[in-house]
C-alpha cells in the first residue's frame, strides 16, 4: 500500500498537476488528496467521457492532466479515447480502478467489465500497467507511463486494485465560491428568416480577436469554418461528438485567451452535463455558441429534439453568467460582440436554418497537425 501524497508528489515532480474524473470508492484517497492540495487542480466531471475531453483541452493548453475513474466508466470513455485522443494524438494519464476483478467479491454490475477491462484497453490502443502498490515502485511506474506517452503520444492507463492507496488525512475541500451576481434574463432577438450556418460563422470570423481560440464541433460546423478560413487558432474537432464544450472548458481554465466553442444542437444534447460543469467552474473567458438547425445535418437531416429545448435557460440554470437566443444574423452579431467584451461564461443559442454551403470541403490539415499548431498557438505570449 502507498499513501496518496506519495503518488501525488511523484506525479507532480513529473509535471502532472491537473486532475479530473468521476469518483470511485477505490479512488477516494487519491481524489481527496488532489482536492486538498492547493498546488493541484481537481475538476469533478459529470461523466468519464467529459473528463477525457476536459483533460484533452488542458493538454492543448500546456498542462499534464490525469483522468481518474472506475472501470465501469470506460464505456463512457471509449468514444473520446478513440475519436479524440487517437486522431489528435493527445497523451493522457488514466488512473482506472479494477472493479469486478475475477475471484474478488464485488457488486454484480462490475462483473463483465472486470473480466474484459484489460482486453478492452488493448483493443482501443490504450497501453496499461498496474498502479504502484509500494512506495519504491512509484517512480518506476511513472517513468514507464511517461515513456509510453512520449513514444506513442497516446493515453496510458494505470490499473488500481482495491486497498492500494491510503489517505493522508481528511478531505480539505475549499468552500464553493459564492455567486454574488444574479443570472441575467435571456436576451432574445427574432428575425423573419433564420440565417445559414455559414453566415453565422462569417460573423464569428469577422468579430473574433486574433488572440482567441476557436473550437468547432464535429460535423459540418468545422467543415464550413475550414472552408471559410483556416487559421492556427482553429481546432476542428472531427470526432468525439458532444465533447467540444468540455474540451473548450479544459482550454479556457488553462489560458487567459478568449475561448469560443462552436457547438451543434445534436452534440450539445448528447452531453448536456458539460454545461453543468461549465456553470460550476465559471471560466470568464468562455463563449459557448450552440448553432441549432434542429436536425443532424451531416447524416441526412434527421430531426433532433432541440425544437423543445431552451439551451439559454438551461445555461442560466447551470450557472452561466449570461445567455442569449438569436433568430437572425443581426441579433447573433450583437450577442457575440457583447460576449467577447464582458465576463462569461456566455451561451448564445443561434437558431439557423438547415443546410450548408454547396462547396463544402473537409479540413486538409491532419488532426495531428491541427492539435500541434493549436497547442503552439495557445503557448505563445499574448
Amino acid at each position: 500500500m502507498i499513501r496518496a501524497g506519495q503518488f501525488l508528489d511523484a506525479a507532480l515532480h513529473r509535471g502532472f498537476d491537473f486532475y479530473t474524473g468521476v469518483p470511485c470508492s477505490f479512488l477516494t484517497p487519491l481524489i481527496n488528496g488532489a482536492i486538498s492540495r492547493r498546488e493541484l487542480r481537481y475538476l469533478g466531471a459529470t461523466s468519464e467521457g467529459e473528463a477525457v475531453a476536459v483533460a484533452g483541452g488542458a493538454w492543448l493548453a500546456g498542462r499534464q492532466p490525469v483522468v481518474m475513474c472506475q472501470n465501469s466508466g470506460l464505456g463512457n470513455m471509449v468514444n473520446p479515447l478513440t475519436s479524440m485522443s487517437h486522431p489528435f494524438r493527445i497523451p493522457l494519464l488514466l488512473v482506472c480502478t479494477w472493479r469486478g476483478r475475477p475471484g474478488v467479491r464485488d457488486e454484480p454490475q462490475h462483473e463483465v467489465m472486470g473480466r474484459v477491462m484489460h482486453d478492452l484497453l488493448s483493443v482501443i490502443g490504450v497501453s496499461h500497467r498496474p498502479f504502484p502498490d509500494r512506495p519504491e515502485g512509484i517512480k518506476t511506474v511513472l517513468e514507464e507511463a511517461g515513456a509510453l506517452m512520449t513514444t506513442t503520444e497516446l493515453p496510458t492507463a494505470l490499473i488500481m486494485e482495491k486497498g492500494t492507496v491510503a489517505a493522508d488525512g481528511p478531505l480539505d475541500q475549499p468552500p464553493p465560491a459564492r455567486r454574488r451576481d444574479r443570472a441575467a434574463a435571456v436576451d432574445h432577438t427574432r428575425g423573419a428568416r433564420r440565417p445559414a450556418r455559414a453566415s453565422v460563422l462569417e460573423a464569428v470570423l469577422a468579430a473574433v480577436p486574433p488572440q482567441a481560440a476557436i473550437i468547432a464541433g464535429t460535423g459540418k460546423c468545422g467543415r464550413e469554418l475550414f472552408t471559410l478560413a483556416d487559421r492556427e487558432q482553429h481546432f476542428y474537432q472531427v470526432g468525439s461528438m458532444g465533447c467540444a464544450s468540455a474540451l473548450g472548458l479544459g482550454v479556457a481554465l488553462n489560458t487567459p485567451r478568449p475561448v469560443v466553442v462552436l457547438d451543434g444542437d445534436g452534440a450539445a444534447l448528447m452531453k448536456l452535463g458539460n454545461m453543468a460543469t461549465i456553470g460550476a467552474t465559471r471560466p470568464d473567458n468562455l463563449v459557448h455558441v450552440v448553432i441549432d438547425n434542429e436536425v443532424h445535418d451531416s447524416t441526412g437531416g434527421q430531426a433532433t429534439v432541440s425544437a423543445g429545448v431552451g439551451f439559454a435557460r438551461v445555461a442560466l440554470a447551470c450557472g452561466y453568467r449570461h445567455a442569449a437566443v438569436s433568430d437572425d444574423l443581426q441579433g447573433f452579431t450583437e450577442a457575440f460582440s457583447r460576449a467577447l467584451t464582458t465576463p462569461g461564461p456566455h451561451l448564445i443559442h443561434a437558431r439557423i436554418r438547415p443546410g450548408s454551403r454547396t462547396d463544402l470541403g473537409r479540413p486538409t490539415v491532419t488532426p495531428y497537425d491541427v492539435a500541434r499548431r493549436f497547442r503552439r498557438f495557445l503557448g505563445t505570449a499574448l
